[in-house]
């Protein structure tokens, strides 16, 4: 038996009429054939004195578009638009928030449309809370490594310090864990991303990220069976900046473990586009908040104990102190001063004279001269190097400090040139700064520099440190290109550094300027004269000339001119002085040798 038509047209309009979502038939114009209560109770807060008998009367204040987008819908039926956001201006009666109404828009066939309406607060109030998820996440995340940054390691110290407890003796485990912040810096970087290019840079701090990720464990050998994991966030603040955040921690020896081992597996070289790349890094421990009541105060701590192991040589970790803030406040007094100095020019060029030891037992005292630096404070006067080289190295300046020497020095010489003839120095030795050596374009610069003062570019010597001189082959490649430009190379400071007597023809070097280490213990050390004798045997048949620094007394000399060591530089000869003294010194010498 078939069912009856009215029947199931009944039991349609019980489905419409029951139905959770709101349903009305329309004609093409909008006018209203068909809707259900639901459709009624959702627009009627949008229903003005025009009622519910036009739908798209309803929604011209939300949605004006519609009759046009009805009327350019060419096909016979078919979606004109889904899901399209209705703001209805009024407050949801459940969130709170302001209703927002999901409109779904049919074409039947030529003649009819069905619109479909639902409530869509709940799901625009979960979009939106998803929305503001993710731009939280990433304004918490580093874009290169995909590590948490800097804002999310200040949340989670935020954290750490509210939940604090007093602390106990540092040095023995306390009854209450702590937290320990791990900073860490690339002791090479900067010259890697400026010998290499930003690219290789990028690529570094990302194999960086992921040894510190892996040397974090999610457990550790020195956790109690049972224990809470502790807490490790490993994050990029900054440049090649990283930070471990150790939560949990009974005592601080266990957190300088977790240092040695991310050391560890930061030192191994790196091979990034065929280079093989060594780069340490310096680390500073900061444990629990100490006397820092703030976030940033725990990273500045940790910052200033990275710095002083950076100063110790790098490659290692340092625990911070509150004594090392008072020295960071002078470094950072001293950095102040010293920008200022380089653009007041307080800064000076002295020389002290490297002499030529002939055979015959007479002195060259015109063999040449090394150009040293000096800073002539408005307040403080005289201003030891000992006092700002380093500080110049650690931020930046000095490249900058280097490059003034140069230049003056080249003045200078050429000066020296044009006043005295052959009673001038012959040859002008001056610092060559990794900064310098790694910047780029710096060659260049030499270039400029002796074409603009007219020094013979065969009277300047450079002189880098052997540790530097036997880094890698970019650094070498770096040096051939200087000399490429008929410039002599000497290695300074030779003994104290990583080359040995087996290697030295490998350095691209004209001079070896033996350390005074060596020198000072020459006339008591028989170690130190052996090690001399090799040093200038080794030397000689290379074809390189020596250089016996720090002489400063008369039976040192003996010893290094028993040695046949070509010239000698020291206290015993003279100080170093500034450009008059030295001329007044040579007029002096050459007076007594006439």
């Amino acid at each position: 038996m078939l069912p009856d038509p009215s029947d199931a047209y009944e039991a349609l309009m019980q489905f419409l009429y029951r139905a959770p979502i709101g349903l009305a038939q329309t004609t093409l114009d909008g006018s209203v054939e068909m809707l259900n209560p639901m459709a009624s109770n959702l627009l009627m807060p949008l229903a003005t004195e025009h009622g519910l008998d036009n739908l798209f009367e309803v929604l011209a204040p939300v949605a004006p578009q519609l009759p046009q987008m009805v009327a350019a819908f060419a096909e016979p039926s078919g979606v004109i638009c889904e899901g399209l956001r209705l703001p209805v201006g009024v407050a949801h009666a459940a969130t709170g928030n302001l209703q927002v109404l999901s409109l779904s828009l049919l074409k039947l066939d030529r003649e009819r449309l069905m619109a479909t309406v639902a409530d869509a607060t709940f799901e625009v109030q979960r979009e939106q809370e998803t929305l503001h998820r993710r731009l939280r996440n990433a304004a918490r995340t580093d874009a290169l490594t995909r590590m948490p940054n800097r804002e999310a390691v200040r949340e989670d110290l935020q954290r750490l310090i509210d939940a604090q407890v007093p602390l106990q003796d540092t040095a023995q485990p306390s009854a209450d864990p702590q937290f320990a912040v791990l900073l860490i810096n690339g002791d090479r970087f900067r010259q890697v991303n400026d010998s290499l290019g930003q690219a290789t840079g990028d690529q570094l701090l990302m194999h960086m990220a992921d040894r510190i990720r892996g040397a974090l464990r999610p457990t550790t050998s020195f956790e109690a069976p049972g224990a809470r994991v502790p807490g490790q966030l490993a994050a990029r603040i900054g440049g090649d900046e990283f930070v471990v955040v150790l939560e949990s921690m009974r005592n601080r020896s266990d957190a300088e473990r977790v240092a040695i081992r991310l050391l560890d597996a930061l030192a191994r070289p790196y091979v990034i586009d065929g280079h093989e790349i060594v780069c340490c890094a310096s680390l500073g421990l900061a444990w629990g908040a100490g006397a820092a009541s703030d976030p940033d105060a725990v990273l500045r701590d940790a910052g200033i104990a990275m710095v002083e192991a950076k100063r110790a040589g790098g490659n290692r970790h340092t625990v911070f102190d509150p004594g090392m803030r008072e020295r960071a406040a002078r470094r950072a007094d001293i950095e102040a001063d010293l920008r200022q100095a380089l653009t007041e020019e307080q800064l000076f060029v002295v020389y002290q004279p490297v002499v030529g030891l002939r055979p015959n037992g007479a002195v060259d005292h015109a063999a040449g001269v090394e150009a040293l630096v000096r800073w002539r404070h408005p307040t403080r006067g005289i201003v030891p190097p000992g006092e700002f080289i380093q500080v110049a190295e650690e931020c930046g300046l000095i490249g900058a400090v280097g490059d003034f020497v140069l230049q003056q020095a080249c003045r200078d010489f050429v000066s020296w040139q044009e006043r005295m003839g052959e009673a001038a120095p012959r040859l002008m030795a001056v610092n060559l700064s990794r900064a310098q050596l790694g910047q780029a374009g710096w060659i260049d610069t030499v270039r400029a520099t002796l074409e603009h003062t007219g020094m013979p570019p065969a009277a300047l010597q450079l002189e880098v440190t052997e540790s530097l001189a036997a880094q890698d082959q970019d650094i070498q490649t770096r040096l051939h290109d200087l000399k490429g430009l008929g410039i002599k190379l000497a290695l300074d400071d030779f003994g104290t550094g990583y080359s040995s007597l087996s290697s030295l023809h490998l350095l691209p070097v004209d001079t070896v300027k033996i350390d005074r280490s060596f020198v000072c213990q020459a006339d008591t050390s028989a170690h130190h004269r052996v090690l001399i004798e090799a040093t200038v045997k080794v030397a000689q048949s290379l074809g390189m000339n020596t250089v016996a620094e720090g002489i400063e007394t008369q039976s040192q000399l003996d010893v290094v001119r028993s040695q046949r060591c070509d010239k000698a530089q020291g206290y015993f000869y003279s100080r170093p002085l500034p450009a008059p003294d030295l001329l007044a010194w040579l007029d002096s010498k050459m007076a007594v040798a006439a």
